[in-house]
């Protein structure tokens, strides 16, 4: 019997994690690494200890369920995005440490450029920010003129974490990155999907750098056998919440997932329909099988488990953060109380970095339950009003959210979001959604799986969560709605 091995390379840490023809997780290895903050706002890795990390996963997980790479069918990649490494095409060492897509270094060269945000906005559906890859190749490049040299020479190579790994995976024989990735740079044009020289232009940054672009199940490479023992085809690649959504099997236009992290990524599938949003949305590409190119809308809240472990560690409310669900089950609704989580400012649709948070309609009868309450109503607030401008540049009224993340094992938040939606909220089986959309990119590429119908069989549900018309969410609602202005204006 043979299996697929699919990389899910995350901001802290790197994992591997084998399944079965069934969809079946059968072992997992993780292994953190380092996390570097040089300045207020900047964050970098290490791109040869993601490497060494990642390495190790894969051979103990390999161990972990006794199996050796011959019985691996295939390789699927699934990464942070954005996170950008340049490092020379000679040794494979990294010129400069990894720009974390979390960094705001390059917000100043954002506003310098800001006259051109529309053409940004127009080829690569994503706004200005220094979000994304783009930007930090530009400052990379910007802090050494012997490096621009070097780039303009073709002595260099851009990749974001996925191209990274395949690269040395391959021992340097393949340099790709898959279209989902490629969209989250502000040098891809997602319509004629190619690079743009127009934006190349703008940002100063060489063709040269850049690598092949491919689509998201392929055969792309091979790794190199001496690392594993065997040589294992490559065959799948896709960012992490493009995998996520491909993992949740929302394959249809309208169909929609969040993930519950650090931070919640709301995606909805548009089809072949790239929508131009206008409520603030980034449009981007969800993934590229057999030339068929899925487009998808997608919105990002900053802080959703982050304020969970900010109630944890800085107010000390809760010693874990598993508590907060029976924390906040002590109290019937929110007593009032508003929670804006705008820790380190405000996503979509707001896209307001000065934003602060605030705790709003605190009384002398308000309880650590009140606000641990009103702390799950924000992350699903958030999310809530993603959707809401989602389906109004989609057109489409969805009445189910499949959900992931480790925030969505949270039951309560899980009924507030159904709540505060009016819709049905699902959560999977198996919840290493990203993963397995990286497992499935990988196996469609090697027959491995035959077509996306037999996928969805595989797809289970573990807990469905129906809205209750309750007087309560309509509360918490008209007061956010309220409150949130004073944070934006």
């Amino acid at each position: 019997m043979s299996y697929i091995l699919a990389i899910d390379a995350g901001t802290t840490s790197s994992r591997a994690i084998i399944f079965d023809q069934k969809g079946h997780q059968i072992a997992v290895s993780q292994k953190e690494f380092p996390q570097y903050f040089p300045q207020e706002s900047w964050v970098e890795h290490d791109a040869n200890e993601i490497w060494e990390t990642q390495l190790g996963a894969l051979k103990n997980v390999l161990e972990k369920a006794q199996l050796s790479a011959q019985d691996i069918a295939a390789i699927g990649i699934t990464n942070q995005r954005e996170t950008t490494v340049i490092w020379d095409r000679q040794t494979g060492e990294p010129v400069h440490r990894a720009i974390v897509w979390q960094d705001r270094r390059t917000a100043g060269i954002c506003a310098q450029l800001n006259a051109h945000a529309d053409l940004f906005l127009q080829k690569t559906g994503l706004v200005l920010d220094a979000y994304f890859s783009g930007t930090k190749i530009k400052w990379i490049l910007d802090q050494d003129p012997h490096l621009r040299q070097r780039a303009e020479a073709g002595e260099l190579a851009f990749g974001t974490i996925d191209t990274w790994l395949i690269w040395k995976l391959t021992h340097g024989k393949v340099h790709v990155t898959d279209v989902t990735n490629a969209s989250r740079t502000l040098l891809y044009n997602i319509h004629d999907l190619s690079w743009d020289q127009a934006l190349l232009d703008v940002l100063d940054v060489p063709a040269g750098l850049l690598p092949e672009v491919v689509s998201s199940s392929e055969k792309v490479g091979h790794t190199d056998a001496a690392l594993l023992g065997h040589a294992i085809p490559i065959s799948g690649i896709a960012g992490d919440q493009q995998s996520a959504l491909f993992g949740q099997l929302c394959t249809s236009p309208g169909d929609v997932k969040n993930t519950y992290g650090t931070g919640c990524f709301c995606i909805m599938n548009t089809g072949e329909n790239a929508v131009k949003s206008n409520n603030k949305m980034l449009t981007t590409i969800g993934w590229q099988i057999n030339g068929a190119t899925t487009y998808a809308l997608e919105g990002s809240v900053f802080i959703a488990g982050a304020l969970v472990q900010w109630l944890r560690d800085q107010l000390q409310i809760i010693e874990n953060a598993s508590d907060i669900e029976a924390l906040a089950e002590t109290v019937e609704d929110n007593g009032g109380v508003t929670f804006i989580p705008a820790l380190s400012g405000l996503g979509a649709p707001y896209w307001d970095p000065e934003a602060t948070g605030a705790i709003m309609g605190i009384t002398r009868g308000t309880k650590k339950g009140h606000i641990a309450r009103a702390a799950l109503e924000a992350i699903a607030l958030r999310t809530r009003d993603i959707i809401i401008e989602m389906q109004k540049d989609a057109g489409v009224n969805f009445d189910t959210l499949k959900v992931d993340g480790g925030a969505s094992n949270n039951n309560l938040l899980m009924q507030i979001q159904a709540d505060l939606l009016q819709s049905t909220v699902v959560r999977p089986d198996t919840t290493e959604t990203t993963a397995l959309g990286a497992a499935f990119f990988a196996g469609l590429a090697v027959g491995y799986w035959n077509t996306i119908d037999e996928l969805k069989t595989l797809w289970k549900e573990n807990k469905r969560f129906s809205p209750q018309p309750q007087e309560k969410s309509k509360r918490a609602i008209t007061l956010w709605e309220n409150r949130i202005q004073k944070i934006i204006q």
